[in-house]
Order: structure tokens, then C-alpha cells, then sequence
């Protein structure tokens, strides 16, 4: 519910939150044993997992059992009194308001966008940050030692969900259909190769990332740190544990977050993120659209050959 110290503004509609993902895996042991080592609680939940951070008690995402990998939906949150309007506006579009999945919440409003993504609208407390997320820049030079010893180095333990990256068929259309439909807004693109979209309300540089593929799927989730230090820790502790395959440590350009990313078991990606861009409540970010050689990484290594392929749609 909306609550008088958030920032919201109302001269548009917008949902204000990534409230949660939802994917299946084929093996749910397996994906406990994965988001335990990232740092996140993965706890039995509704048939299958649940998946929370250490800044508050939300389920950022859900994992169902499937005979593989596969995006199942999306769901963002909306302020209570805005539900009517986002179900005048799919009426006056047009857009078809699909049966909520078994199980799911009936009050929600639950559609299907051009690409193929299966979205859900719900009334949900914002948990989009009205705020940048704090960044801890280590201290400049003292007659102290820097750092820590490696033994005495802590778990890393992500604040929150940060964004998740779709693959689209049709960046621009999917483009649209956030837009127009949600009320999102573009942040940045890179011709039809990819885009990045935020909150009206208040948001991190991007709550979504569109990626182009052949079809729909689940590129990254994306899990905000506090530091450098804290994406290099829990790279480091991911790669002692079995999972080093990857692509880090860098910098990224369209949100200028410090990145590392963790391949999962399933051929999609976990990333390790701090002190990315923030788009305030009431600010209209100018969004630009850049050649694909300032679009990815300012520096760091090569990405592996296969880092955007959609395994959902070639198995």
C-alpha cells in the first residue's frame, strides 16, 4: 500500500515496482544450493522456492519445478488506487486480461505481452528504492592496511533485487508495450539490440533490460551490493564453490553499475551489482540510444561467446 513519505507521481500511470520473477528449473535442490552460495535465502515456498534478500522481508523471486529452464512471468507492483485505471487502460487498448494462473492471486490483473511474456499487475507495497542505494567507497590512503586478510574476509550478502533482464524478439515492440501498457519509460537502448527501462515512481536506472533473441526467456537477475569490494567477494566466494563461469569483473555504461555476473546451472546468469544510476521520483531521464560498442561495458573482459543466448528457446 502506498504510504505518505513515498514519492509518486500523479500525473501518470505507472506500476512503481519489480515485485518479483518467476522461473522454472529442474531441479530445485540444485537452485537452493546455487542462490544459497550467492548470498540469498532460498526457502521452500507455495510448491517450490522462494527466494529473499537482507535489506527486508519480500520474496524477490520464485522458482517452480519444471522439466526445464523457463521464464514463467513477471510481476510488478502498482499502488492500490491505480488497479482501476491500469484495467480502463488495457480495456481502451484493447489488451486481453488473461485467468490468473493456478494458484495465483485473483486480484491481480494478469496479461501476455506481444513477445510472449506473461505479466502480472498487482497491488503491492513499492519496493523500488525512493533512493540511490548507499555505495561504500573504500578510504584513500592511510599508514593502516587497506583490506583484510582472505580468511578473514565476511559473506557478501545482496540488499535486494536490483532488475532482471528479459529476452524479446522485438526490442522496440516490447518497448512499447512497457511503456504504453505499464508505464515504464526508457532509460537507454542500443539500437534493437537491447534497452533498459525504469519506474515513474522513483527507480534504479533500470528495473528491466530487453534483450534481443529469437523468442522470450530469462536472461539475468540482478542483486544490488554496497561496494566494489562486496562484487569482487562474492564473485570470489561463487568461484570457490563451484560455480566461476561468468562475466566480470567490469563496469557497465547504460547504468554505470560495477558487475560481476555468475552463470547458474541453467545457462542464465545471477549478477553481482553496485552503485548503479538512479532515476528520482519526478525527474524525465533523457534517454539515449548508443552504438553497441558504448553500450555494453566501459571496461573489463571480453563477455563469453554465448553470454546472450537463449537457451529457453534453443533446447
Amino acid at each position: 500500500m502506498q504510504q505518505s513519505k513515498e514519492p509518486r507521481r500523479t500525473d501518470l500511470l505507472g506500476v512503481h515496482s519489480l515485485d518479483h520473477f518467476c522461473i522454472a528449473v529442474p531441479d530445485l535442490a540444485e537452485a537452493q544450493s546455487f542462490y544459497d552460495a550467492f548470498g540469498l535465502k532460498a526457502t521452500p515456498h507455495d510448491h517450490g522456492l522462494a527466494l529473499s534478500a537482507s535489506a527486508r522481508q519480500h520474496h524477490w523471486g520464485r522458482l517452480v519445478e519444471g522439466p526445464r529452464k523457463q521464464l514463467q512471468y513477471v510481476s510488478f507492483g502498482a499502488f492500490a488506487d491505480d488497479m482501476p485505471r491500469f484495467a480502463e487502460r488495457l480495456k481502451q487498448r484493447g489488451v486481453e486480461r488473461l485467468k490468473p494462473p493456478p494458484g495465483r492471486d485473483s486480484d491481480s490483473i494478469w496479461l501476455r505481452s506481444p513477445q510472449g511474456h506473461l505479466i502480472e499487475i498487482r497491488s503491492a507495497e513499492k519496493v523500488s528504492p525512493n533512493e540511490p542505494s548507499a555505495f561504500i567507497v573504500d578510504p584513500p590512503s592511510s599508514p593502516y592496511r587497506g583490506t583484510i586478510r582472505r580468511s578473514e574476509a565476511s559473506r557478501v550478502y545482496p540488499r535486494r533485487l536490483s532488475h532482471v533482464a528479459l529476452y524479446t524478439s522485438d526490442v522496440s515492440g516490447s518497448i512499447e508495450f512497457f511503456r504504453d501498457v505499464l508505464g515504464l519509460r526508457l532509460s537507454d537502448r542500443s539500437l534493437d539490440i537491447v534497452a533498459f527501462m525504469h519506474g515513474v515512481h522513483g527507480s534504479d536506472h533500470h528495473m528491466i533490460a530487453l534483450v534481443t533473441s529469437p523468442g522470450p526467456g530469462f536472461h539475468h537477475c540482478s542483486w544490488d551490493v554496497g561496494s566494489v569490494q562486496e562484487v569482487g567477494l562474492g564473485s570470489a566466494h561463487m568461484a570457490v564453490n563451484g560455480h566461476a563461469a561468468g562475466w566480470g569483473f567490469g563496469r557497465h555504461v547504460l547504468g554505470s553499475n560495477y558487475f560481476h555476473y555468475v552463470r547458474d546451472p541453467w545457462g542464465s546468469y545471477c549478477e553481482y551489482s553496485a552503485g548503479m544510476d538512479y532515476v528520482p521520483c519526478g525527474i524525465d531521464w533523457q534517454a539515449t540510444d548508443s552504438p553497441p560498442e558504448d553500450s555494453m561495458f566501459l571496461w573489463g573482459p571480453m563477455p563469453p561467446q554465448d553470454f546472450v543466448s537463449n537457451f529457453e528457446v534453443q533446447s
